[in-house]
């Protein structure tokens, strides 16, 4: 049994290889040979008067390999100065998380590793972003446009550059240091322009690529700001107004983002960032709780999916004019199982990990 942390999955994982096995896993897809189980959620009052606790999983299991994905957090959703939401998280207290990935193999259920799941959130998330830059996006684009400046939007940042040849980038967050700081480092690290812009429209004007990679529960550009030949992804459903995605000429989602269940008092769809959320508390504790969000309907939008799109049944991008985008939302389980035994299975090949008796997972009392 190996034990992973972030530092050593930062050392062992690089971006090309996680955008390569993600999508061999979800080409398998179709065959049978992968499957996963979309994210659930679940929310209990915690000690503080304005969030929740919440439990979250997604599973997948691909090459021979069984992942499961655990989140533990305390959840609030700030307002900013000009009353837009955003969702802020942590465990224990502000600045340290709590995710694991565990994985089992499939052939005789052996527990296989515990890893920490910060890198690998970070890289699957996106590297999924890049999937869609890969098969959407006009071959030439070479100007990315950035709404947000934190961990996900580097390895977006990251993802293009591995799929594309990036010359310059337009940076945009509501925070001028965080935004200035992030093109400092990204540019020095990437060996691309980045340059740090006054405003989301300005981030938008005259790219190739538009990314949002935020935490906004809602819209982070205006659908009359999209320009022809252009492809756009996000990070949030909240993050794209439905007037924007009536803009776009082909839309691919790329996988099942959420299980089809009937909606009730305690089992809803699209609080915060949850696909589905099953919710503990009492009639007044579930008011802290953010109104159901219109970016909900957005998880269960009828587009095509990766697998149609590179099996030939759903079109992609056919002229230079077109505007493109991909729901970088779905697989989700899939995702962890894939680069999770990616980076097992080189950890174990170099000798690297803290090992752990098996032995101690396992048990003589039938459960």
């Amino acid at each position: 049994m190996l034990i992973i942390d972030n530092a050593l999955v930062s050392e062992l994982l690089s971006m090309e290889e996680c955008i390569d096995v993600q999508e061999q896993a979800f080409r398998a897809i179709p065959s049978g040979n992968a499957a996963y189980r979309p994210r659930l959620d679940m929310y209990a009052p915690c000690e503080r008067d304005d969030g929740y606790y919440r439990w979250g999983t997604m599973e997948g299991v691909f090459d021979g390999i069984f992942a499961i994905r655990m989140k533990s957090d305390v959840i609030t959703w700030p307002r900013d100065a000009s009353g837009r939401w955003s969702e802020d998280k942590y465990c224990v207290e502000p600045g340290t998380y709590c995710g694991l990935v565990l994985l089992f193999s499939i052939r005789n259920g052996e527990p296989l590793a515990v890893i920490n799941d910060g890198v690998i959130q970070h890289m699957r998330v996106g590297g999924g972003a890049g999937i869609g830059v890969r098969h959407l996006s006009r071959s030439d684009s070479g100007i990315v446009g950035l709404l947000g400046s934190g961990g996900m939007a580097r390895t977006y940042l990251e993802a293009f550059c591995a799929v594309r040849n990036i010359e310059s980038v337009k940076v945009y967050s509501p925070t001028p240091a965080n935004r200035e700081r992030f093109a400092e480092e990204m540019g020095g690290e990437l060996g691309v322009e980045v340059v740090p812009v006054d405003s989301a429209r300005e981030a938008v004007r005259g790219v190739d690529i538009l990314a949002s990679a935020t935490d906004s529960m809602e819209p982070t550009f205006e659908a009359d700001w999209l320009e022809p030949g252009m492809h756009v992804t996000n990070l949030g459903p909240d993050e794209i107004s439905r007037a924007a995605l009536e803009r776009f000429d082909v839309r691919i989602r790329q996988g099942t983002p959420g299980i089809e269940v009937e909606e009730g008092p305690r089992l809803k769809s699209g609080v915060g960032h949850s696909p589905m959320a099953f919710i503990a508390g009492t009639e007044d504790e579930m008011q802290r709780l953010p109104p159901q969000s219109h970016g909900r309907s957005n998880f269960r939008m009828a587009y095509p999916d990766y697998c149609d799109l590179v099996g030939g049944t759903a079109p992609g991008r056919s002229s230079e004019t077109e505007i493109t985008f991909y729901q970088n939302v779905g697989n989700q389980g899939l995702q962890f199982a894939s680069v999770g035994g990616l980076v097992y299975r080189k950890a174990l090949a170099e000798g690297r990990g803290r090992t752990m008796p098996t032995e101690w997972f396992l048990q003589d009392i039938r459960d």
